[in-house]
Order: C-alpha cells, then structure tokens, then sequence
C-alpha cells in the first residue's frame, strides 16, 4: 500500500509527538540529574556532578543496586532453565491440556501486576506460611520473565529443523549429547535475547516486588519509590532513575539485535555510487 505525500508527513507528525510525549520526561529527569537547584527550576541555572557523587557514596544506594542486580541474574538464570524446558515440552511433543498448559505459562505477563503481587503474596505468607524474603521476591520475578525465555525460545524451536535432532538420535548421539550439539547450538541467540530480556525485566520491576519483598530489603526500584518524596533525597533520586533507564534499554537494545539477526534480518547495504 502507497501512501500520499500529505498522509505520510501526517504520519511523521504524529509519531514524532508521540515519541516525544514518551521520552521528553526520560530527558528531563536525565538533565536534573545534573542540575544544580535542588527544587529543579526550569531551565536550569548551572549543572553539576554533585548528586552524582552523593549518590554513589550513598550507602543506600549501593546496597539497593546490588541487591536488585543479585534478584535480576537469579531470577533470571531460573527463568532461562523453567522457559527453556517448558518451550521444549510444548513444541516437541503433544500431550492432552497442552494449549492449556500454555496459555497458562503466558498469563503471568499478562496480568496486571497487582494482581500477581497480591496473589504470590497470598500464596508465600496464607498458603505457604513462608516468610517474605529476597527468595519470595526471586520467585516472584521468575514467574512473569520466564514467559520472555519461553516466548523467544519456542519461536524458534518452530524455525529449527527437528530432522537433524533425529538424526543425531539415529548416529548414537544420548539425548544429552544431541541437547548440547546440535539444539543448544540453535538456540543460544534465542536464550541471549529472552534472558536480557528477563533481566530488565526483573531490575525494574516494582509493582509485584512491593507485595512480595521483606522488611528491611530494598531493591533499588523500591528505594526510589521510598526517597521520592524526601526534598534532601530527590536529586539523588533522579541520579538512581538515569541509572535505572540505562542498565534497562541495554539489555532491550542487544535482545532486539540478537532477534533481528537470529531471523536473518540485516540493515542494506550502500550501494556505492
């Protein structure tokens, strides 16, 4: 379908506003996190590294950082291992429920988050009568990216050619030694992707890390939350935020690479003149 003139510059207007009614806010609070007036006057009057600097002597801070850096890896790491296999399950064979069994592998990313956090919450402190801790807030993280692994995972097991697993098969190859050379092999872009996704994922989650974490533990989403509204604290807080918006577009930004290239997309070639 081709587009008139007008209707395309109709079109460029639109999505740039939109772009920009996205990220104007991101590049605000990335310009206050080196404004020099604590109240944030617009525009600013000088910039500074101050806040910088208080933020990374702050030991708060630091501890919230590792802290929700240690939930997202672990959280992570289960996700890649229960999205693998489930995407292996539900591709490779069929069994009775198995639509079912998928649908509900997917509904936790669906669901809105308080609806997750109040449910796992119920499950750890009424069911379980675990006590909530940094573990509860780990599982509850896995539940919601563990779809991200599966997602990318069972995309392109539906790519991959089973014929060459049979074959490994029918030349003696264990289920093991077939796993590890020929399927493995076949998936690593797909597993790169869904376990960068899954960790941006979990860094920044708050919603359902407020209903499942402990007293005394901080993740650095939650920090922010509770240093908002603090005046001596809110310079700080923007200096947390900037931190949060970059660890969280680089894994987003290599994940999408890695899916263009493992579907053999590639930007054009110059063509010289």
């Amino acid at each position: 379908m081709r587009l008139s003139k007008s209707a395309k510059s109709i079109l460029g207007v639109i999505t740039g506003l939109v772009l920009l009614f996205i990220y104007a806010p991101l590049l605000l609070v990335v310009v206050n996190s080196f404004n020099s007036d604590k109240t944030f006057g617009w525009p600013p009057k000088g910039f500074t590294l101050e806040w910088w600097g208080r933020a990374f002597e702050s030991e708060g801070v630091r501890s919230a950082l590792v802290t929700s850096l240690w939930v997202a890896v672990v959280s992570t790491i289960i996700s890649l291992v229960l999205g693998t296999l489930l995407a292996l399950a539900l591709q490779r064979y069929r069994f009775f429920g198995r639509e079912a069994v998928n649908l509900l592998v997917i509904l936790p990313i669906a669901l809105p988050g308080i609806v997750t956090g109040i449910a796992l919450n119920n499950m750890f402190t009424t069911i379980l009568g675990v006590p909530l801790s940094m573990w509860t807030v780990v599982i509850a993280h896995a539940t919601f990216c563990m779809v991200t692994v599966f997602n990318n995972v069972i995309a392109r097991l539906r790519r991959v050619n089973s014929r060459l697993e049979e074959a490994s098969a029918d030349l003696g190859a264990g289920v093991f030694t077939t796993f590890r050379l020929v399927t493995f092999p076949q998936l690593r872009s797909a597993l790169l992707a869904g376990g960068l996704l899954a960790f941006a994922l979990s860094f920044d989650e708050i919603i359902v890390t407020t209903f499942t974490i402990g007293a005394g533990d901080t993740t650095l989403p939650i920090w922010i939350l509770q240093n908002l509204f603090r005046p001596n604290q809110a310079p700080v807080v923007n200096v947390v935020a900037v931190v949060l918006i970059v660890v969280s577009i680089v894994p987003i930004y290599l994940a999408q690479r890695l899916s263009e290239d493992s579907v053999g997309v590639r930007r054009p070639a110059k063509v010289a003149a």
